[in-house]
C-alpha cells in the first residue's frame, strides 16, 4: 500500500513540474506544496490543490487580495479566506506586477508589505461539477513530504552569528552595461546566500546607483536568502552615470530607518559595488555615512588602468568612502567573471562585528550637558524658545542607557541641576523633562555655572566611554569670570560650544568656546534665530566626535 502511495506522489510530482513548465490548460487541480509560489506556475489561470497544515509552516505571503508572485499560493489562499488550514482546491489567475503590496493580517496568516514585484496573482474559490471546494474526493491529498513539513515547519531564522543590517548599493550605470550588471546581480545573490539571511540573522536590501539612486527593496521586505536571491534576479538595469556618491548619501539618509526594517542595536553595513570609477565625488557621502554609523565597504571591480586614471575625479575615492582606510573595508575583484570564490570571504567580513568600527557614532556615543541661562533678561517666552532649541538638538541623538546621554542645568547667580546624564534613558523622556523645566529668573554668573556643570555632569562618567560636550546658551554679560572655568573644562576633556543671543558679548562667548573658537561659537540677535543654529551644533558635535576617533 505504501509503495502505491509513493508511486502516486512521484507521478503527481512529475505532473506538477510539467504544469509549471507548460503554459497549456488542464481541468484537473494540480497538487502543490505549501511553499509553492505563484511564479512557479506558468499558466495564466490554473486550479491547484493545497495540502492541510500550511498555516503551521508560516508561508511567505506579500500583499492583500492581489499577491506578489513570490508569495506562497496556499498561504495567499488561506489569507484571502478561499480555503482554511485544512487545505482544498484554489483557482489562481496571473496578473501584471504592481507597486506597494500592503501587509495585512487575516485568517491566521500575516502577509508582508513589498515595494514592488514584476508579476502578481489572485486567488478565488474553485467551483466545478462533481468536485467539492475542499477537494476531498482526491484520495492522495497529503504526501509523506507534507507530513514531514508539518512536523518540522519551514521557518527561516537565519545565521544568528551574523546579525547585521546590510544594504547592497549595486552599480547600474552605463559603465557596467547589461551583461556585467547581470553578473553583478548573480554575485550579490551568492553573497546573500552565504550570509544566511533570516528573521534572527542578517537582513538585506538593495539600492541601485545610476543617474538617480533607486531603492529596489528594503531590509524588511524579505526574510530568507532564497527570497532575496529571487528579488535580486528581478532587478532591472537602469543605465546612466555612475553617481555612486549620490547613491551612498541617499542610502545613508533614507534607507536605514526603523520604518524600513532597521532593528535597534544591530550594526548597519553598506556594500558599495563599483565597476570602474564613480562619476561624482564620494568623499562627502562617505562622511555622511560615517556620521550615521554605517560601515561602508567598497567592492571595486575592473579598477581604472593607468591610462584611465586621468578620467577619474579623485584616484583615492575608495579610501575616502570606506568606514576606515585600513584595507578591511576595501575589496577588489579583477572582473565580474569567476567571482564565486569572493562571495564567502566578503560574507565573512560583513559578519565580523568586532571590526565594524563605524557602528559607534556621534549619535550614540556622546554625553551632552546643556547649561541654560535663566536670568531675568531672558523672560519666560524666550526661555521657552531656548528649550525648543535644546529639544531640536536632542532629537538628533540616540539616547539610551548604552547610547547618548543628556543632562541639563539652569543658572542665574545660583545653579539648579534639572536632570543628570543618567536620569533618563530615552529621547522621549529627555524631551518631556525639558518641557517641564521652570524658569528661574535672576542674575548671570556663567563662570560658576560652568564649574557646576563640569562637576555635576562629567566627573562621574566612565573614563573613555562617551565623549563629553557642554552647550552653553546665554543672552548677556556674565558678572563673574568665564575664562578660567572654561579653560578648566577644556583641560578636563569637555568640548564647549557657546551660543549667544541678544546682548551676549562675543568676547565672552569665544573665551568659553573650545578651539577652534570660530567653529564652536554661535550668535543670533533674536531668540527665534536659535532654530537655525541647532543643525550647526549637531554637525559640530559629530565633527568633533569623528576627529577624536582618528
Amino acid at each position: 500500500m505504501m509503495h502505491s502511495i509513493s508511486c502516486a506522489w512521484i507521478i503527481l510530482g512529475i505532473f506538477v513540474h510539467s504544469v509549471a513548465a507548460d503554459p497549456g490548460t488542464g481541468d484537473s487541480p494540480v497538487p502543490v506544496s505549501c511553499s509553492m509560489r505563484g511564479l512557479d506556475l506558468k499558466r495564466e489561470s490554473v486550479q491547484v490543490l493545497c495540502p492541510p497544515g500550511c498555516t503551521d509552516q508560516q508561508p511567505s505571503v506579500y500583499g492583500d487580495s492581489v499577491y506578489a508572485a513570490v508569495s506562497s499560493i496556499c498561504g495567499a489562499a488561506i489569507h484571502r479566506g478561499v480555503i482554511s488550514s485544512t487545505g482544498g482546491v484554489v483557482s489562481l489567475r496571473r496578473l501584471p506586477g504592481q507597486q506597494n503590496y500592503p501587509g495585512t493580517y487575516a485568517n491566521g496568516v500575516q502577509s508582508q508589505s513589498l515595494s514592488k514585484w514584476s508579476s502578481s496573482f489572485s486567488v478565488s474559490k474553485f467551483k466545478s461539477r462533481g468536485m467539492e471546494v475542499s477537494g476531498k474526493p482526491v484520495s492522495t491529498q497529503v504526501s509523506p513530504t507534507s507530513r514531514r513539513q508539518k512536523k518540522t515547519p519551514e521557518k527561516s531564522t537565519g545565521n544568528k552569528d551574523c546579525k547585521a543590517e546590510i544594504a547592497f548599493v549595486i552599480d547600474g550605470s552605463n559603465n557596467i552595461g547589461r551583461r556585467r550588471f547581470n553578473l553583478q546581480k548573480h554575485f550579490v545573490a551568492k553573497v546573500a546566500l552565504m550570509l544566511g539571511v533570516g528573521t534572527d540573522g542578517p537582513h538585506v536590501g538593495v539600492v541601485q546607483a545610476s543617474e538617480m539612486p533607486k531603492t529596489e527593496f528594503f531590509l524588511k521586505d524579505f526574510t530568507s536568502s532564497k527570497d532575496v536571491m529571487f528579488a535580486v534576479k528581478e532587478i532591472s538595469f537602469k543605465g546612466g552615470n555612475s553617481n555612486i556618491g549620490k547613491a551612498i548619501k541617499h542610502t545613508a539618509q533614507s534607507f536605514f530607518t526603523a520604518s524600513n526594517g532597521v532593528r535597534k542595536g544591530i550594526p548597519k553595513v553598506m556594500v558599495v559595488l563599483i565597476d570602474g570609477w564613480p562619476s561624482d565625488n564620494i568623499e562627502e557621502a562617505g562622511i555622511v555615512a560615517r556620521e550615521f554609523g554605517i560601515n561602508v565597504f567598497i567592492v571595486s571591480v575592473a579598477p581604472p588602468t593607468s591610462e584611465e586614471l586621468g578620467m577619474v575625479q579623485d584616484v583615492a575615492f575608495i579610501d575616502k568612502a570606506v568606514c576606515r582606510n585600513n584595507s578591511f573595508f576595501s575589496f577588489h575583484m579583477q572582473s565580474w567573471f569567476g567571482t564565486t570564490k569572493y562571495s564567502k570571504p566578503l560574507a565573512q567580513r560583513l559578519c565580523s562585528h568586532e571590526h565594524l568600527l563605524c557602528s559607534k557614532t556621534c549619535y550614540n556615543s556622546v554625553n551632552i550637558g546643556f547649561l541654560i541661562d535663566g536670568s531675568s533678561s531672558v523672560g519666560d517666552f524666550n526661555f521657552r524658545l531656548m528649550l525648543e532649541f535644546i529639544m531640536a538638538v536632542v532629537r538628533a541623538f540616540e539616547v539610551s542607557d548604552v547610547g547618548a546621554k543628556v543632562g541639563a542645568a539652569q543658572f542665574t547667580y545660583d545653579q539648579r541641576l534639572e536632570f543628570g546624564l543618567n536620569d533618563f534613558t530615552s529621547k522621549e523622556e529627555v524631551v518631556q523633562a525639558l518641557r517641564n523645566i521652570r524658569y528661574m529668573s535672576g542674575g548671570t554668573a556663567t563662570g560658576d555655572a560652568i564649574n557646576f556643570a563640569v562637576r555635576n555632569f562629567f566627573q562621574s562618567t566612565k573614563e573613555g566611554h562617551n565623549k563629553n560636550f557642554l552647550v552653553i546658551i546665554t543672552d548677556g554679560q556674565s558678572y563673574d569670570d568665564v575664562r578660567g572655568p572654561a579653560i578648566a573644562a577644556h583641560r578636563a576633556g569637555v568640548t564647549v560650544f557657546s551660543v549667544g543671543v541678544a546682548w551676549a558679548p562675543l568676547e565672552d562667548l569665544k573665551d568659553m568656546a573650545s578651539e577652534p573658537k570660530n567653529s564652536h561659537t554661535f550668535f543670533t540677535r533674536e531668540f527665534p534665530g536659535l532654530e537655525q543654529i541647532a543643525p550647526s551644533i549637531i554637525r559640530g558635535i559629530c565633527r568633533d566626535y569623528l576627529d577624536s576617533q582618528k
